[in-house]
């Protein structure tokens, strides 16, 4: 049986499974679709959230991120992990206590003011979308390689599926399709990391491996730091980075991570609120598995990539053959990809050879010279590749690189699908039945929900062919928009009863306004290439990136919130109550002790 079959088996029977659960568990009900009736046991709940929030970026793109930079991005495990502690110790017992369906509604109710929900609306929107594009990018690269057809036909495919199970099952269909979702892509990520590892280090446990021996006896992280030093790149286990851009890119993902609304939202669906403490307890463990095992397939991805590359012992040994590229059956996943055009080589010295090493380093100029090279020949090496071509890269058979398909594709829908819930609540919920048509009925909401969920699917496909950069960085920026307006306005409503609906509805503008425009001046403005006035490379405030502003525009809303606060009309007495009585267990006023 050729791959393309078993690709196309492990896919179809993965897509065949969550349709059919969505089908079993379609919402009949506004409650259904919106939090799953608050019926979610807290250890399923915490399953799916992990299914919702390890994307395509987690997935497929951070281990790649982390393998070509080495230390330094290891804020993305940090931010990532670190945001699940704030989220479960100062956001979702207190949500769901709230007894909300969406993070909107209880903004609105929070700072009594229909205009602070509409701007938290448009702020959920904007963080939403820009995620969502991450994940498209991320379905379009696993849809291309493994059925083989065009990033164009895998975006509609994936954005197909999603529509089946997302539009009719709500959040009821689309938590214990993410159960299925978080099942299938732990063991497609989990699985080809362990023969890895054995391979490697002879160790079962990829985490352990890391710092194990390869079988020279050599560490296998000093080994690495070897190769790539030789090749002149940055060596793997040393900070290169600026530290203040790192802190603040690691916070922007932490605040950020807290005040996710796909996330958040997960929260409204347990029985009660201690439940909602347990759930993201339980997330951080189901997360933690795969976060774990990252830095291992990152470090050993990459040492086994440089090995072929060079495979007769480094640069003194001989580069690879493009005779050997063409004939060795262990160099085929580089001919497969190349068909993606998300990796490319050129001989550009004509000596049959391929040089892959970095040749913006000084100190290889004089050696380069010397044997007649003439720049790296290993033109294109998308990172977003490096997990779903890693059980090629190292000989793994046909059935674990038909499970890592499914499981790509499997990390990526089911975020997608929980974006576009949180933006069809958003609209249907929060716009449609709470400004333009409160009187709405039950069955008409549900439906401007599902209308509202097939435009953003649209939407997403769209921005998906044209992202403004990997799934990851795709992501961060989403992360950072979110920090900048909406966990300040939540952290805000929890535990300050001097915020008013001015000083809140100021902050949140200012904040998403600041860091949206200084990402637009770095990504080009609405991501159009050519549009932007500076790079991440050459940043406009010294070493702060645009993936990193979040943190200073949630500053920015924190700061233009208290003082609009202190200027205007202090908060009534009945909301500084509802305030208190979400915070203390027993409670009062409107607040839910269910």
């Amino acid at each position: 049986m050729d791959q393309f079959t078993i690709n196309l088996l492990f896919v179809g029977a993965s897509f065949a499974l969550y349709i059919g659960i969505a089908i079993w568990a379609r919402a009949g009900s506004t409650s259904e679709f919106y939090a799953a009736g608050r019926g979610v046991h807290p250890v399923t709940n915490g399953m799916a959230t992990a299914a919702d929030w390890m994307s395509a970026a987690s997935f497929i793109s951070m281990a790649g991120l982390i393998a070509f930079t080495g230390y330094d991005n290891s804020t993305f495990l940090m931010g990532w992990t670190g945001g699940y502690v704030l989220l479960a110790l100062l956001l979702a017992p207190y949500l769901r206590k709230f007894g909300k369906y969406t993070v909107s509604e209880f903004i609105g109710d929070r700072f009594y003011s229909q205009t602070a929900r509409i701007v938290a609306v448009i702020c959920l929107i904007v963080a939403s979308v820009t995620y969502v594009i991450g994940q498209m990018t991320g379905v379009g690269v696993a849809f291309g390689r493994f059925l083989e057809v065009s990033n164009t036909s895998g975006l509609l495919i994936g954005a197909c599926v999603v529509f089946a199970y997302a539009v009719f099952g709500g959040m009821k269909g689309v938590t214990y399709t993410q159960v299925a979702q978080y099942c299938v892509l732990i063991t497609a990520y989990t699985i080809p990391a362990i023969f890895i590892s054995l391979q490697l280090t002879g160790t079962p446990v990829p985490a352990l491996g890391l710092f194990g021996d390869t079988a020279s006896g050599e560490p296998l992280l000093t080994k690495l730091d070897a190769i790539v030093t030789e090749l002149g790149f940055a060596e793997y286990t040393a900070h290169h980075a600026n530290t203040l851009n790192m802190v603040l890119f690691t916070l922007s993902l932490m605040i950020g991570t807290a005040g996710l609304p796909h996330v958040i939202m997960r929260f409204f669906t347990v029985p009660k609120v201690s439940d909602a403490r347990w759930s993201a307890g339980w997330t951080l463990v189901f997360i933690a598995l795969l976060y774990l095992t990252a830095p291992a397939v990152g470090a050993m991805a990459r040492l086994n990539i440089s090995d072929m590359m060079w495979p007769n012992g480094g640069i003194e040994g001989g580069a690879v053959a493009i005779e050997d590229i063409d004939n060795d059956p262990r160099y085929d996943w580089m001919k497969t990809w190349q068909k993606t055009g998300l990796l490319d080589w050129e001989d550009k010295n004509g000596d049959g050879k391929i040089q892959y090493y970095n040749d913006q380093n000084a100190d290889l100029q004089a050696i380069a010279e010397e044997k007649g090279w003439v720049g790296n020949e290993l033109t294109k090496f998308n990172r977003d590749i490096l997990v779903l071509a890693n059980p090629e890269i190292a000989n793994l058979p046909g059935w674990v690189i038909g499970l890592v398909a499914a499981g790509g594709l499997a990390a990526a829908l089911s975020t997608a699908a929980g974006l576009l819930l949180a933006i069809s609540s958003a609209v249907s919920h929060d716009l449609v039945k709470g400004a333009i048509n409160p009187q709405i009925s039950e069955k008409g909401e549900l439906l401007a929900a599902r209308i509202a969920m097939a435009v953003a699917i649209v939407v997403a496909t769209y921005l998906g062919l044209n992202p403004p950069g990997f799934a990851a960085q795709t992501v961060a920026l989403a992360f950072g928009l979110a920090a900048a307006s909406i966990f300040p306005a939540l952290m805000m409503g929890i535990f300050s009863t001097r915020i008013n609906n001015t000083g809140a509805v100021c902050g949140m503008l200012a904040g998403l306004v600041v860091t949206l425009v200084y990402i637009f001046l770095h990504k080009g403005w609405l991501f159009i290439p050519g549009t932007n006035s500076f790079t991440d490379a050459d940043p406009l405030l010294g070493p702060i990136k645009s993936t990193s502003f979040g943190a200073i525009g949630a500053m920015i809303n924190f700061a233009v919130a208290y003082v609009v606060a202190g200027m205007t009309k202090e908060t009534p007495q009945e909301i500084k109550e509802l305030v208190e009585s979400v915070r203390i267990p027993r409670g009062a006023g409107a607040a839910q002790n269910k």
